[in-house]
């Protein structure tokens, strides 16, 4: 990365979809790493009077708000992830704008290092914005039962989810680090620990 702009150490938090990356995030928040979460940032940015959700009406017509004018998340969410070039449309109007906020957000915090979570990181190429990759990861198998049980989707629409994403195996190449999240709290905890501990000695020598 000899481009690099930044004066924090950064790490890039990624995964596939109901791998578990929010609970090892907060477990790093809860350990005083600051975190630069793009979801709340992508809800933020398509709320109403938003110029993000004027490109999304303009692209996908006004069946994309609810009755009160807001984002129809489910709508919207079963169209993209049933057509490449309407989640490839989606991405164009919604990536750029979350970028820019999340490296806005991230100058503006100190911590001992930064915790950046990007799901689609690889599909992006966010690894340049980043010092170290961190993938959270579990079977696709995992991945499938949690999205049946978390969010109520059949197995039709929980594996389309999953294929939309990158590759399990290409996301772990790019990894650096690795948390697996099969086992219980208490194990996915040991990792961050370790981890935390390791990103700060890490960043005091960068």
């Amino acid at each position: 990365m000899s481009d690099r702009s930044w004066t924090v150490f950064r790490v890039g938090l990624t995964g596939g979809i109901a791998t578990g990356k929010s609970t090892v995030a907060a477990m790093f928040a809860g350990l005083g790493v600051p975190v630069i979460d793009s979801d709340p940032i992508a809800r933020e940015i398509v709320q109403p009077g938003q110029p993000a959700l004027a490109d999304i009406v303009a692209a996908f017509g006004p069946e994309a708000l609810d009755a009160r004018g807001h984002l129809d998340r489910s709508r919207l969410r079963a169209l993209v992830f049933a057509d490449d070039a309407l989640r490839e449309r989606l991405e164009t109007i919604l990536h750029p704008r979350v970028r820019a906020a999340m490296l806005e957000a991230a100058q503006q915090l100190g911590g001992p290092y930064q915790l950046l979570v990007v799901p689609l990181l690889v599909e992006v190429g966010f690894q340049d914005q980043v010092d170290r990759v961190l993938v959270v990861d579990c079977p696709a198998e995992v991945q499938r039962q949690r999205l049946i049980a978390r969010d109520s989707e059949t197995g039709e629409s929980a594996d389309l989810m999953i294929g939309a994403q990158a590759d399990r195996h290409d996301r772990l190449r790019e990894a650096d680090d690795t948390i697996t999240t099969i086992g219980d709290l208490a194990t996915t905890r040991q990792q961050v620990e370790a981890l935390h501990n390791t990103y700060r000695e890490l960043a005091a020598s960068a």
